[in-house]
């Protein structure tokens, strides 16, 4: 391990190295990123980042149980130490801010902040509250996630997100952060990705707790939802001034060919990715397509949980990253059909702007209360490698540069498209595929925890630096 002095690289001088003229990322002139009131931030999230597992009285969570289990991580890799951000906050957030990033999305860890029986770890609240104090002394606008995947491991054992108690308890959680975090925090977010927590936690078992029953997915789904809107009113009385969200993965759908039955499976997808969540959020009822695409998985619904559920919101998240080809699979389902010839990151997923443009006008035109959106992950990951003290991550830059200009068309065509936030600030634990799969625009070594900024890193910091001598 390296001292914290040493680990943190050209984080003064973001932009010292290459030529400046010679810059692949910056938007036209009449694009809407030159907006001074357009937020643009980096993403992280605490079990990816934060290591100290067992520090501070930290409980064990579902993803620690998940990773410590022979074969359901690459590598066999765990979060135990990650980017070992819980003890070089200070550097990351000099990286954040010598960067010129306005905004930082983060999510707190539920299994550092409370105990067993619900009351406060104090040492885990302060964590948060020095981390937050300081990203506030530095100007940056603060977006915190309640939830990003690391449920306390004994909330699992009694039935996780299958139980509907755990959504009470995560209002007690919500709680809690609210009124210890008042005024850090200018934009809360209940969730990260339900799709995710309910269908690879629960329906095919790719994520934590590894269940795999597609009852299981539409009932934890529920749950997850039925706890966003019970914690959306218990954040506003605590913390008036912030805003209140949720933060929704989408993806598109496209058909392998022009036949009513390709058409009817791309819809499909897309009902079961997108509508699954934003139907309930926006509407109030789940699109009943879903239970033609999965017969009998009809979650429980108690009276008034759809209600609550339909609570009005500040802000709508959006991650976004590729898109899918299908086909109908000759039933009432779909099946995926690669393209072949069509640009891939490491994970393997087509790059595919226009998927981002088509979801945002499509989201527009179809949820009349549509709140104001921020693009809450953008990004992809590349195998980087440090040559020279420098990271040449090409691909990154053009992928970003194509998908803010997919944001600027969204913008153009009438959405309400607030901001955007890079994914990831750094390398990361990437779930179930370990530290392989790089989608920082920070490199980290993960044997010395050293920081270099990549290439993409130095481009968006002179944007915004241009764009900022441009309102002066």
């Amino acid at each position: 391990m390296v001292n914290n002095a040493s680990a943190v690289v050209d984080a003064e001088h973001p932009s010292a190295h290459g030529d400046p003229h010679s810059d692949p990322f910056t938007p036209p002139a009449d694009s809407s990123l030159w907006r001074q009131d357009f937020l643009l931030g980096a993403a992280t999230a605490s079990y990816q980042i934060e290591g100290a597992v067992n520090e501070d009285g930290r409980l064990p969570s579902i993803w620690d149980t998940f990773s410590a289990t022979p074969g359901k991580v690459l590598a066999g890799d765990t979060g135990a130490v990650a980017c070992d951000h819980y003890h070089r906050w200070e550097q990351d957030v000099d990286l954040l801010a010598g960067l010129g990033l306005e905004a930082y999305r983060l999510s707190t860890a539920w299994p550092r902040v409370m105990d067993e029986n619900g009351a406060p770890n104090h040492k885990g609240l302060d964590f948060y509250k020095r981390l937050l104090g300081r990203l506030k002394e530095k100007n940056i606008t603060t977006f915190v996630t309640l939830y990003h995947w690391d449920l306390p491991q004994h909330l699992e054992d009694r039935g996780g997100w299958l139980n509907r108690e755990t959504a009470y308890r995560f209002v007690d959680y919500a709680d809690l952060m609210s009124r210890e975090l008042h005024g850090f925090v200018d934009a809360w977010a209940t969730l990260n990705e339900p799709w995710c927590s309910a269908y690879l936690g629960y329906g095919n078992g790719h994520h934590a707790p590894g269940l795999s029953n597609l009852r299981f997915a539409a009932q934890a789904m529920h749950h997850l939802l039925l706890a966003h809107g019970l914690a959306i009113p218990v954040l506003r009385a605590n913390d008036p001034r912030s805003h209140k969200g949720i933060v929704a993965n989408v993806g598109r759908g496209t058909p392998n060919s022009d036949s009513a039955a390709d058409r009817r499976a791309a819809e499909l997808f897309e009902v079961q990715h997108n509508a699954w969540i934003l139907d309930p959020l926006f509407k109030g009822e789940y699109p009943q397509d879903l239970f033609e695409l999965w017969p009998g998985s009809e979650p429980l619904v108690l009276e008034g949980d759809m209600h609550t559920i339909n609570t009005p919101l500040d802000f709508l998240g959006i991650n976004y990253y590729f898109r899918t080809n299908v086909a109908s699979d000759g039933g009432h389902g779909f099946k995926d059909v690669p393209l072949a010839d069509v640009e891939r990151t490491q994970m393997g997923w087509e790059v595919y702007p226009d998927g981002l443009r088509d979801l945002l006008t499509g989201f527009k035109d179809t949820y009349a209360n549509l709140p104001p959106i921020y693009i809450t992950e953008n990004g992809m990951a590349s195998d980087d490698k440090v040559i020279d003290g420098r990271v040449e991550d090409t691909q990154r830059i053009s992928f970003l540069k194509r998908h803010l200009a997919a944001v600027d068309q969204a913008i153009k065509a009438g959405v309400d498209v607030r901001g955007y936030f890079l994914w990831s600030l750094m390398d990361n634990f990437e779930w179930a595929f370990g530290y392989e799969r790089r989608f920082g625009i920070v490199h980290v070594d993960y044997q010395t925890q050293k920081r270099t900024i990549k290439r993409s890193a130095e481009l968006v910091s002179k944007f915004l630096e241009d764009r900022k001598a441009q309102a002066q």
